[in-house]
């Protein structure tokens, strides 16, 4: 018995200005189990904001944790630790109450990871009060601590087999990650991990589809027409023009158009529809035996909440489920408010076109001056790309406002609060990426659909407040345009913001150090040295890991949405992701302090994202095809007005003449001051993009065939490319067979088990022999009382 009795020494800290240490001297080694540590700087010694340090750091120890101080030139450290009767009472808050009567074996204490450890910590730390009702937030706030982090230790095996550039192309160690991280980041390496493993059969159809265009490059019967259109002069195209252009001066951009525009797009964005659901329900299929084998298959995330909850305060009242139709209407209001924000942000980059149309038209520079609409093209994707980058901190400001209006307005008519960390994140996932998804794609969404459709005609056009024209397409298409401003802003994005995702928080870690070491003071004690050694990396929120899954999703809609106009897509997306593992890797191992462990069995919120990407998916690329390419234009040419239907020569390409037939005509004296275009003596013609018919330019009857045929051709494959999904959704089961299996048979040992316990409590009639135990215990715990994983 004195063996197992406990000790406790008060021990005396230096300059009494904290209340006694108690050290168990049966547990020397989980004395020294310092995982979490607070931080305060030394001058706050001095001032009444001792007090408030005292008094938090109290309360924290009558809940049972064991504090410890250190104080170093600048900085005072405060480890904290939970005493094991704080362990005890987690493991039987979380004791299934439906299992067998407990047994020797799952009585026996067992050792509490170190993720759990952290993970209680933290929990009661953020949740502590003091007599005042401050809580650790509200003392940060005023400078009574300056930070908290749980402490790196044991990372050694992460950092040589994981963490470094050079294993860029090895498995992942997804248990060491998850008993180091915990489950919520190892899920997101894992899914990581599978996201990139599936594009590789994108990456390479993609480029497939892509080269397939460069067989083509000189064969193909429209570019060779353009290319010897000598005697077909186009219209001007803006302000800025002012000169009749040849068709055959557009040549080179009429054969690179037509290496994303073919008839294999239309195959590719199929494909890439069946892929994205076959992804999805595969990895629903990898999660279930990854969650199945971390023993967290029934794991409940309420009830380890409520669990936490009564550790750090046992008269903690249970919050029931509320919801407020008032409080839902005003944030609906306001979310569509932001949205037509962002759409306004995307009429700001059509004004900042057509003013640039006009300053690059009369630019000293001669490329500028001739490639206008290139130039145009390509700085209003830079721009836009800058708005993406300030617009992001903007739309993180606003859903988190949305998500704290309830606590704002808890005293008023409007009472609702999310229950649990997880339910206000998932309030906060959905409102950031909606207003991220349109700050990101208003303006392709704008070139693809809208650009080039509401211009008028020559001599008759749309004007910026009755200024400025309109900016046109270019020259070869909108097609162009749309690919160029998806190379620009995702090549931007898996290259300059990867850097910069980098090379932030390196040059950060390393001017603290320096900063650090000017002072010429290297503490003597080891623990010290750690300690202030994790306080030098640099800090992490609540948002690390969140900002990390919302840069994946916002890369998995570049990758989907839009992809028949860019077809290397997932290709780009695949180098950047093997980039990405290892330098979120290095980031979190190396340079960044620990982040939180968080239980969970799912990615949450973003699954639900993922399939809301890939139904938007196949409504964006049917209507990419119908409206922007020249796909549905070929194909009504070649089967209702091409020269293969008259003469019944097959030597004829069905496409002779396309392009003479795609142009309309128009009277260059019906122009405004026809005198003031250069060249104008000699042409009464030219020729223009559309379907209009002179001299009163309406449209033609071709045009509103060819809209009747875009529209169908839109339901159509919406409608099939949708029933591929929900027939690849229904043949792919989300829950492998083997998994189900391993569950039934845990049911089936667990009510023999409980029979069997039954019947020797009546008596031992008909108790017959004890149930064999499962041959392998880990999918059997799940059902056990180590199912919290403690």
């Amino acid at each position: 018995m004195q063996g197992e009795e406990s000790l406790r020494i008060l021990v005396e800290p230096e300059g009494d200005s904290f209340p006694l240490m108690e050290i168990s001297t049966c547990e020397t080694e989980a004395s020294e189990q310092w995982d979490y540590v607070l931080v305060a700087q030394r001058h706050t010694q001095r001032d009444p904001r001792q007090a408030r340090q005292q008094q938090f750091l109290e309360e924290l120890r009558r809940k049972g944790f064991h504090i410890k101080v250190i104080r170093d030139q600048k900085q005072v450290f405060f480890g904290i630790r939970a005493d094991n009767s704080v362990f005890g009472l987690y493991r039987t808050l979380l004791l299934e109450p439906e299992g067998p009567a407990p047994h020797a074996e799952l009585a026996a204490p067992t050792t509490i990871p170190v993720t759990t450890r952290i993970r209680i910590v933290n929990f009661v730390v953020m949740n502590n009060k003091t007599s005042a009702g401050e809580t650790f937030e509200d003392l940060m706030k005023d400078g009574v601590f300056e930070a908290r982090f749980p402490l790196h230790k044991g990372e050694g095996r992460l950092k040589k087999t994981w963490a470094r550039w050079r294993h860029m192309f090895r498995e992942q160690p997804v248990d060491e990650i998850r008993n180091y991280f915990g489950e919520k980041v190892a899920l997101y390496f894992v899914w990581l991990g599978w996201y990139t493993y599936m594009l590789v059969p994108a990456a390479l159809t993609g480029l497939l589809v892509f080269l397939s265009g460069f067989s083509l490059f000189e064969a193909s019967q429209i570019s060779k027409e353009i290319c010897e259109a000598h005697d077909i002069l186009m219209c001007p195209l803006g302000d800025h023009s002012r000169r009749y252009q040849r068709l055959s001066e557009t040549c080179t951009f009429a054969k690179l158009t037509h290496l994303f525009d073919n008839d294999g797009t239309v195959v590719f964005a199929i494909f890439m529809a069946l892929w994205a659901t076959v992804f999805l329900e595969i990895w629903k299929r990898q999660r279930a035996r990854v969650v199945l084998h971390w023993d967290l298959y029934v794991w409940d995330e309420e009830q380890e909440e409520m669990a936490l909850q009564l550790i750090n305060c046992p008269d903690y009242k249970l919050r029931p489920y509320q919801h407020s139709y008032l409080r839902s209407t005003v944030i609906l209001v306001l979310t569509l408010l932001m949205i037509c924000l962002m759409i306004g942000m995307a009429h700001v980059l059509v004004v900042y076109r057509v003013l640039a149309s006009a300053l690059f038209s009369s630019s000293a520079v001669p490329f500028l001056e001739e490639q206008v609409t290139t130039a145009v093209v390509v700085t209003g994707a830079l721009v836009h790309y800058v708005t993406i980058i300030i617009m992001t901190k903007i739309n993180r400001c606003v859903a988190l406002k949305l998500c704290d209006f309830g606590r704002e307005v808890r005293a008023g008519p409007i009472p609702e609060m999310p229950r649990t960390f997880s339910e206000r994140e998932s309030r906060f996932t959905i409102r950031f990426f909606t207003l991220q998804f349109f700050t990101h794609f208003s303006s392709l969404i704008y070139i693809a659909f809208i650009l080039g459709r509401i211009n008028g005609h020559p001599g008759k056009s749309t004007r910026l407040a009755g200024l400025w024209k309109l900016e046109e397409c270019h020259a070869s298409g909108c097609m162009m345009d749309l690919f160029v401003q998806m190379a620009i802003i995702m090549g931007l994005k898996q290259t300059l913001s990867n850097c910069v995702e980098y090379l932030v928080p390196w040059v950060t870690h390393k001017c603290r150090s320096l900063r650090a070491s000017e002072s010429g003071h290297l503490p003597r004690d080891p623990e010290l040295r750690d300690w202030r050694r994790n306080y030098l990396l640099n800090p992490v929120n609540t948002f690390s890991l969140f900002d990390e899954f919302m840069e994946m999703m916002i890369q998995y809609g570049f990758t989907t949405i839009f992809v028949a106009a860019f077809p290397l897509a997932p290709l780009l997306a695949l180098f950047s992701n093997l980039v990405e593992i290892r330098l979120d890797a290095i980031k979190m191992v190396w340079l960044q302090r620990r982040l939180v462990p968080r239980k969970a069995k799912d990615i949450g919120t973003w699954l639900q994202v993922l399939e809301t990407i890939g139904v938007l998916a196949v409504i964006a690329n049917g209507m990419v095809i119908a409206f922007t390419s020249e796909f549905i234009p070929r194909v009504v040419y070649k089967y209702r007005y091409s020269p293969c239907l008259k003469e019944g020569n097959s030597t004829v390409d069905c496409l002779k003449g396309y392009v003479n037939h795609s142009l309309s005509v128009f009277h260059t004296k019906d122009f405004q001051d026809p005198d003031g275009i250069e060249g104008s003596e000699n042409v009464t013609l030219c020729r223009y993009r559309d379907y209009r018919n002179p001299p009163d330019y309406n449209f033609s009857e071709q045009f509103w065939f060819l809209l009747a045929i875009r529209l169908a051709f839109v339901i159509l494959f919406e409608h099939v490319a949708l029933c591929i999904k929900l027939i690849a959704a229904w043949f792919v089961p989300d829950i492998p067979q083997s998994v189900k299996n391993k569950v039934l048979e845990v049911k089936y040992q667990r009510l023999r088990e409980k029979m069997w316990h039954g019947r020797q409590r009546l008596g031992g009639v008909g108790a017959g022999s004890r149930p064999p135990m499962p041959a392998h215990p880990t999918p059997a715990s799940i059902f056990s009382a180590r199912s919290t994983d403690v």
